[in-house]
């Protein structure tokens, strides 16, 4: 069945958006995202305080990817009034870690006794901060928040001791959008 498929977003009042080819950009409050939207099928347009999603040609995998548009440009304009924000716990029962955030970096030194330092760089347009045990990850862009999380959490795996013994690293606790755990 191919059906005309089309879905539309309303703006709050403090949100705009421009559309530059097939990338979109959205500004707020809290910040400014930009994405690209790229589908052969799937036509975006913004008119006054409405993004429109077309297909002419509504098949299932259209329906699909029109539904994850209209997520992502949801979590677009949510980002930019309020930003997501991830939450990580520092736990260190063996060796104390001293973690760091120098520049655009999150340092760890003494994990787990090691003398080098492990390090990770964050993505675009993420911010990180250290508030005592805890780390803070927020971003108007909910994936560069989940993706810099997500790279904390992994550069603090382990993987040569009992994991229910050592459970020292950095584990997230909560997510955006997910309330709290």
């Amino acid at each position: 069945m191919r059906d005309t498929i089309t879905r539309e977003i309303a703006l709050p009042d403090t949100v705009t958006a421009q559309l530059h080819g097939s990338i979109l950009k959205i500004k707020g409050p809290q910040g400014e995202v930009e994405r690209n939207f790229a589908h052969p099928k799937v036509q975006l347009t913004v008119e006054h305080k409405i993004i429109k999603l077309q297909s002419n040609q509504g098949t299932r995998r259209e329906k699909t990817i029109i539904g994850s548009f209209e997520s992502h440009i949801k979590n677009l304009v949510q980002g930019v009034q309020e930003p997501h924000i991830y939450k990580l716990k520092i736990c260190s029962g063996h060796f104390p870690m001293n973690v760091a955030v120098v520049g655009q970096e999150l340092v760890i030194k003494n994990f787990l006794g090691e003398s080098v330092p492990r390090r990770i760089t964050f993505i675009k347009g993420a911010e990180v901060k250290i508030d005592g045990t805890d780390i803070v990850v927020s971003s108007p862009d909910k994936e560069a928040a989940g993706q810099t999380a997500a790279r904390i959490e992994s550069l603090c795996r382990i993987t040569n001791r009992d994991i229910r013994v050592f459970q020292d690293g950095c584990h997230i606790f909560h997510k955006a959008g997910k309330g709290v755990a």
